[in-house]
């Protein structure tokens, strides 16, 4: 008579990593991915040429701006590149989720974290907090090859004030929340191609198709979806607002029925986005198999 043999359990049955080992696991994926650091650099080059290039192009001849208008030109100047910077950001954030399913690596961070969503979490705080430093990073960088320019247009800002830091420190959170967008994309999607075409189809592609629409047909419906998406309402994180800047609209509707949004409704929309993005890749990430 034989007896059954239990199968003996794998090497990787008994690790469990606690949630500050997921998130030093996923540090170390994060800077050991040469794509990353490629990413990084860029948007530090891309912020940096960009104020440069602004700089350049803020030539006043004698006149002498009021000190409230130079501290608007600067955060305004130096903050244009998150436009364009923003792209590399979703690219990396998709990259980030979608590249261990490509791999099949998932499976072996979901071996170490059963539950999925610890991992999942990790993932998007390292993705968040490391992009958010390189955006200040990035910012830094455009500041200190910029100022000198502007130095010599008689453009001297006032770094120290509020005003201008609120915009400069939001133009970093704003690559960090779209990392953070697109990397719900990625989880949703788990696929590359995919995940990178949601991605950039939602934040630079749609609005300019549905503006087109609008400037074509003059809909009010094609305005107002251009004014909520992603990427419009999450320019209010480095919207100027200090003096200057004119007075805050009224939100709600005008008398063309077009959607007007302040900086706060703007932010709260923004947020939700990205809430429900990260909500549907939580579940989903939950619910499939690896």
């Amino acid at each position: 008579m034989t007896t059954a043999t239990a199968p003996a359990p794998r090497a990787l049955d008994s690790i469990r990593l606690s949630f500050p080992g997921l998130v030093r696991s996923e540090w170390i994926k994060l800077r050991s991915l040469r794509s990353t650091v490629w990413c990084y650099v860029l948007i530090i080059l891309g912020t940096a040429g960009f104020g440069v290039l602004m700089a350049l192009s803020a030539n006043i001849g004698n006149d002498a701006l009021p000190q409230a208008a130079q501290n608007n030109m600067v955060a305004q100047y130096l903050t244009i590149g998150g436009n364009f910077t923003g792209l590399i950001a979703a690219v990396l954030g998709v990259l980030i989720i979608s590249g261990e399913y490509t791999t099949g690596m998932i499976r072996t961070t979901y071996t170490a974290a059963p539950k999925r969503l610890s991992a999942y979490t990790a993932k998007g705080l390292v993705l968040t907090v490391v992009t958010f430093v390189v955006g200040l990073i990035s910012i830094a960088a455009a500041v200190a090859v910029s100022l000198p320019i502007f130095a010599a247009n008689k453009i001297v800002p006032e770094l120290g004030n509020l005003d201008v830091l609120i915009p400069l420190i939001g133009s970093a959170a704003y690559l960090a929340l779209i990392a953070l967008l697109s990397f719900s994309l990625g989880a949703i999607l788990r696929n590359s191609a995919g995940g990178i075409a949601a991605a950039v189809g939602l934040l630079f592609v749609l609005p300019v198709g549905i503006n087109i629409v609008y400037s074509f047909t003059g809909a009010a419906w094609a305005a107002n979806i251009a004014t909520i998406l992603p990427g419009s309402v999450g320019a209010a994180l480095y919207q100027y607002t200090g003096e200057g800047a004119g007075s805050a609209p009224t939100p709600g509707f005008d008398g063309d029925g077009l959607l007007v949004l302040d900086q706060t409704w703007s932010i709260v929309i923004f947020a939700a986005w990205i809430v429900v993005g990260l909500i549907a890749g939580a579940i989903l990430t939950k619910r499939r198999d690896a």
